[in-house]
This record gives C-alpha cells, sequence and structure tokens, in this order.
C-alpha cells in the first residue's frame, strides 16, 4: 500500500531520490551476494570433502531448506506486507548469519539440516520484501524491470568476488573457517539494512493484525489464482526448481570426474566463471527486458542450454568438459530464469499484495525443491549421478517447451497492472 505520495522532509525528490533508492540496492544486493556465494561456495565443497555427505545426503540437506521455506515463506510474506518491508530483511540476514556460522562447527548430518533449516528460515524473511521493499521505495514501474534485471546482475558480480575471496580463505585457512567468516559478514550486511533502508512508501495496516493479515494472504492468493501468466511462472518455476536440486550434485560429479587433489581452487575458478556468463547474459537481457514477449523467449531459452548443459556434464569424459557443462547450466539457465520469473511476476502484481505473491513465488520454488529433491535422491541411490542428471535435464526442457508454447507475455494486454 502506496502512502500519499509526497516526499518527506529532509528526503529528496526526482531523480536524485531515485538513484538514491537504486544505489543502496544494488550495494545491499552486491554485498548480500559476496557473502551468501562465498558462504555457497565453501559449504558445497565442506560437505563433500569436510563432512562427507553422500550423494543422497546432499540432496536431502538442500531438500531440508526447501521443507523450511514451504513452513515460513507465507506467513513471512504476508508479514512484510502488514507490518513491515525493511524489519524482515533484518530479521533474515541475523538467521541466516547464524545458520552460516554454525555449519562451520558441525560435520554431524543431523546437526548440518539444522544448520541449513536455520538459513532456510532467515532465507523466508527476506523473500518477497527484498522486491516489494524496491518496488515501493522507488516508485517507478517504468524503470522497475531494469533495476530488478540490473541487481541480478550485481548479485552475479558480487558472487563472483565472494566466490574469489572465500575461496581463497577456504583454501587458505580451511573451509570450516571460510565458512564462519562468511557468516560473520552476513550479520554485518543485516546491521547495513537496519541503517541504511527507509520505508517512505510504506503504509503499515491500521487494521486488526490478524484480520489484516488474512485479508491480504486471500487477496494475494486471489490474484496469483485469476492471473494465467502468474500461475505460468509458478509450475514452470516449480518444475525447474525440482531440477535444481541436481546442482547439489555437481561438484562430487566433478570429483567422480578427476577433480584435482584439491578442489577448492577450481570450484572457484567455476563459480567465477559461471557468474561471469550469468551477468554478461543478465546485461544482453537488461537492454530488451521491457520488451513484449522478451520474457516468455528469454526463460524458454534459457531452459534449453540448460539441458544442454545437464548433457554435457552428464557424458563429460573429464572434469574440464564436465566444467563447461556446469558454466551453460548454472551460468546461464538457473542465473536468467530466476530474475526472469521475478520481473514477470512483480509487473502482475499489486503493492498492498507484493510481498505475499513473492512469497507465492517462493514457495513454488521450494515446492518443487522438496520433491525434486526427494525423487533426485532415491534416483541417485538407486541408478547413478549421471542418470539423474539427464532425468533433470529433460525436466528443464519440458519447461522451456511449456512456457515457449504458452500464450503468456506474447501481446500489448500484458501491461503491468498499474499500483492504485
Amino acid at each position: 500500500m502506496r502512502a500519499t505520495g509526497e516526499t518527506p522532509p529532509g528526503f529528496p525528490s526526482g531523480p536524485v531520490r531515485e538513484r538514491d533508492v537504486e544505489t543502496i540496492f544494488q550495494r545491499w544486493t552486491f554485498v548480500r551476494a559476496l557473502f551468501h556465494r562465498g558462504y555457497v561456495l565453501v559449504g558445497s565443497l565442506y560437505f563433500v570433502v569436510g563432512a562427507h555427505l553422500s550423494a543422497s545426503q546432499l540432496v536431502f540437506l538442500g531438500t531440508a531448506v526447501s521443507v523450511t521455506l514451504v513452513l515460513s515463506d507465507i506467513p513471512t510474506g504476508v508479514w512484510s506486507d502488514v507490518i513491515s518491508r525493511k524489519w524482515p530483511l533484518v530479521i533474515g540476514h541475523t538467521l541466516m548469519a547464524a545458520g552460516m556460522v554454525m555449519t562451520g562447527f558441525v560435520t554431524a548430518f543431523p546437526l548440518l539440516l539444522i544448520t541449513q533449516a536455520l538459513w532456510g528460515l532467515g532465507w523466508a524473511f527476506s523473500n518477497g520484501a527484498d522486491v516489494a521493499w524496491l518496488t515501493d521505495e522507488l516508485d517507478r514501474p517504468d524503470r522497475i524491470d531494469r533495476v530488478l534485471t540490473a541487481s541480478a546482475r550485481w548479485s552475479l558480480v558480487g558472487g563472483a568476488t565472494g566466490m574469489i575471496a572465500f575461496g581463497l580463505l577456504g583454501w587458505a585457512s580451511s573451509l570450516a573457517t571460510a565458512i564462519v567468516v562468511s557468516g560473520l559478514g552476513m550479520a554485518v550486511v543485516g546491521i547495513f539494512v537496519a541503517v541504511r533502508f527507509s520505508e517512505h512508501n510504506f503504509t503499515r495496516t491500521r487494521a486488526q493484525r490478524w484480520t489484516a493479515s488474512l485479508s491480504i494472504f486471500r487477496r494475494g492468493l486471489d490474484l496469483a489464482a485469476h492471473d494465467h501468466e502468474i500461475l505460468l511462472v509458478f509450475a514452470a518455476t516449480m518444475i525447474i526448481n525440482g531440477a535444481s536440486m541436481t546442482a547439489w550434485l555437481f561438484p562430487k560429479q566433478l570429483v567422480i570426474l578427476g577433480f584435482p587433489h584439491d578442489p577448492v581452487l577450481w570450484w572457484t575458478a567455476i563459480g567465477i566463471l559461471s557468474s561471469g556468463v550469468g551477468a554478461i547474459a543478465l546485461h544482453i537481457v537488461e537492454a530488451r527486458i521491457d520488451g513484449v514477449g522478451v520474457a516468455r523467449r528469454t526463460y524458454a531459452l534459457a531452459c534449453f542450454i540448460g539441458l544442454l548443459g545437464m548433457l554435457v556434464l552428464a557424458y563429460a569424459p573429464d572434469f574440464i568438459v564436465g566444467g563447461l557443462g556446469v558454466l551453460l547450466t548454472s551460468g546461464i539457465a538457473f542465473n536468467v530464469t530466476r530474475p526472469v520469473s521475478v520481473i514477470w511476476v512483480n509487473r502482475r502484481t499489486t503493492s498492498d499484495v507484493r510481498a505475499t505473491v513473492h512469497s507465492c513465488l517462493s514457495q513454488a520454488e521450494s515446492i518443487g525443491e522438496i520433491f525434486g529433491g526427494v525423487a533426485f535422491a532415491f534416483l541417485t541411490t538407486a541408478a547413478d549421478i549421471p542418470v539423474a542428471l539427464v532425468a533433470a535435464g529433460a525436466l528443464i526442457a519440458f519447461t522451456g517447451a511449456m512456457v515457449a508454447r504458452s500464450r503468456g507475455d506474447r501481446a500489448s494486454d500484458d501491461m503491468r497492472i498499474s499500483d492504485q
């Protein structure tokens, strides 16, 4: 819900204010990605070479995060629409930081499940609130798509920086040390949000919170249920995120293909290259995202590139060719489909339920990850990793075909729903 539109005293109006909001959001995006991607990099190796988890345990670890998100996404999203956009972000960073720091002190699988569930709860608080905050504070429907795409690109740049920093830290000291440092850094990012994020265009509901929460929840679900394009994005998101659970197997597959004895630097290099490839792809998308049908075509093309990457990784003769498959899948397919889905949903959502609908999108991701995680855990146990990768590629290809054949985002009636 918007305020009257008057500029608060002491806060510049017009282009200066817009640049300030964009700058704050992109700096936050960059720094959060730095610590987050650094953690993911060293954490994925820590689970394999430090905790010695099996393939099925790796997938179940990701499933634990997804279960946590399913249980918490909607309540935290509704809270962001009822009470605040900013403070759920602060709480989310605090919980993520706690889970990250704890991970560096444990190796037992049950304890790692707890740390990842705590991290997932923190992510749920952040999901939806970030895009809702930016959309409201920027207050420029004609610019929001490009700003979101640029922010996704800055996220990749920050991620690449984090992988360099924490990859080197993990190599020079230990993976556990790098994990703990990344968690402490995430806590500092939470302080940045508390100090620098404002809420000039958000109006807290005056109704009783329980009544207002139920009303927003129902309106958000009603909007999503009656918009065929939002439903299309939800369906595509569930399928592709189910397939993306095989990303937990990428480091193990590369180790099988002959990763050097000390894989930290090699995995860091692949992660950096993936971020670079994704940033280039998003730079191309950013200049065209406002065009009719661009979201649909971009999403479909990214899916078909993901299929190619899965096949390359599954049948690679060595870890170098396998790394190319990771670049195609993680670097392009997964890095492009996520921001495009956020943009596609955001342009069709009203301000009063924006965080709730984005939380529904996150829930679609989590539901897909749960079913995909369980399915691929059993598949890797019954067969082997290449079979799981080929199956994931088939799901990604199906998603691309479904989006390409849809009538969503095709014509001029695919305009944003104006905020009232």
